[in-house]
């Protein structure tokens, strides 16, 4: 048994860990784009859904006052929590002369 050498053929070569970090790289490279895609698409219908909830508050207090509120007096009321004049997406809120709600771009 003289010169026999034992050779530990256990674990991964530095090219085969290099493989799997190639790989894990494409992958990567190919959904981060698509995740930002739907991140843009998420925040707008979070602000679709938040000029529905305003336009309902907007109802409740034209029930309850008699007249159209800014948003302001939404707030002031406790119809909208303070500072919530924005949607999600940094757009503005508006209420116009008829109640109508809607969402302007930020300038």
């Amino acid at each position: 048994m003289k010169g026999k050498i034992l050779v530990n053929e256990k674990g991964f070569t530095l090219i085969e860990m290099m493989i799997v970090m190639l790989v894990i790289s494409v992958l990567l490279i190919i959904t981060i784009p698509n995740v930002t895609k739907h991140n843009k698409n998420i925040n707008t219908k979070g602000c679709e859904a938040y000029v529905k909830m305003v336009q309902s508050e907007v109802q409740a207090y034209q029930m309850e006052n008699n007249k159209v509120p800014t948003m302001a007096e939404l707030e002031s009321a406790g119809y909208l929590n303070e500072g919530a004049a924005d949607c999600p997406n940094g757009d503005n809120v508006n209420i116009d002369g008829e109640g109508n709600v809607t969402a302007t771009a930020a300038p």
